[in-house]
């Protein structure tokens, strides 16, 4: 397995994803759409999720195929971004027809970042508006880090960020994974050089640090962002959202399998994970291009990858953070310049 061209989840051919930030607000949304509709499930293993039109991915659902996901900042005043790309998708006829109406469907997740020192003093709502702008964005290039839903995110010990990863599988199927990275935990080891996903960097693709030497890790959970937000309570400010997707043809059912799997990738590059403040959630989609020749164990296959990916993409996430006016916490690159 190698990544793709990209490293990015749009390595998948006919994936869009695109960004919208507020500098002034420190947050953003971030939408993942595609040539035509594509199957999705989803799988939440944090204790505190943030989601709209999750229960329509379920197996048992009638819903075939959607339109777009969204990950966005904001709290529960996020959520509205999906409101914007059901704007874009409507006025691109995109939608599941109704007799003569057309009603896009985008489930969506959030994360909390409100207390990260950006301007929230709003009248109106804004993430409508930056969830049709990241609509309109949408390209098979994107940037990653401090932008999207990762603009204002914020891990234990750094700020966070937008990331992405991909694979290409021996039958030549591509994975990818897309993360806006918020999480409770720490994304790196005590001394903030080493990142816990280190064992799974493929060329230095978040510095090329190597896995810490240091033993008995794991034990120390000291946090920035807790001292940072002044007390203020934080059990349930945390979460990584993430989506993951493959070319390979899978059920509803198989996506939400792919998704499962997937989460080992959030607790190979984050600790401690899927705690009960944090709203870890994994979507995982299928563009149907490519066969999926064995069943079994093909999807044991794309799950694993999908779990790399994820790993991977939390790290190039926080690895390509960069500093902004008002931060409360540093980047990595400030910690390791």
């Amino acid at each position: 397995m190698h990544p793709g061209p990209r490293n990015l989840i749009t390595d998948i051919s006919g994936l869009h994803v695109g960004n919208a930030r507020d500098d002034l607000l420190k947050s953003g949304a971030t939408v993942l759409t595609s040539d035509r509709p594509f199957v999705a499930s989803v799988n939440v293993m944090g204790g505190a999720p943030g989601t709209r039109e999750t229960d329509l991915l379920a197996a048992d659902k009638s819903v075939v195929a959607i339109d777009a996901l969204c990950l966005a900042g904001g709290s529960a005043y996020g959520l509205d971004a999906c409101s914007g790309v059901m704007d874009g998708l409507r006025a691109a006829g995109r939608g599941f027809r109704v007799g003569p109406a057309r009603i896009p469907l985008v489930p969506g997740a959030i994360i909390f970042d409100l207390l990260n020192g950006g301007q929230k003093d709003w009248d109106k709502n804004p993430y409508r508006a930056l969830g049709r702008a990241a609509f309109d964005n949408a390209a098979p290039d994107f940037e990653i880090g401090t932008q999207g839903a990762g603009t204002g995110a914020l891990t234990a010990m750094t700020k966070g960020g937008l990331g992405s990863a991909s694979l290409v599988l021996p039958d030549g199927s591509t994975v990818g994974a897309l993360v806006a990275a918020n999480p409770m935990g720490s994304v790196t080891t005590p001394g903030d050089r080493h990142f816990w996903a280190a064992p799974f960097e493929i060329d230095c693709e978040f510095g090329g640090q190597g896995p810490d030497p240091a033993a008995g890790l794991g034990r120390d959970l000291h946090s920035r962002k807790v001292a940072a937000m002044l007390g203020a309570e934080t059990s349930r400010a945390n979460t990584i959202i993430a989506i993951v997707a493959t070319d390979a043809t899978l059920s509803k059912a198989q996506c939400q399998r792919m998704a499962t799997a997937a989460h080992d990738g959030i607790a190979r590059a984050c600790l401690p994970a899927h705690s009960p403040g944090d709203g870890d959630l994994v979507f995982a989609l299928s563009t149907a291009d490519r066969p999926l020749h064995d069943p079994e164990r093909g999807l044991a296959l794309i799950g694993h990858a999908a779990s790399l990916c994820l790993a991977r993409a939390i790290a190039r996430a926080i690895y390509h953070a960069r500093p902004a006016p008002g931060d409360i916490l540093p980047c990595w690159s400030d910690l390791n310049a």
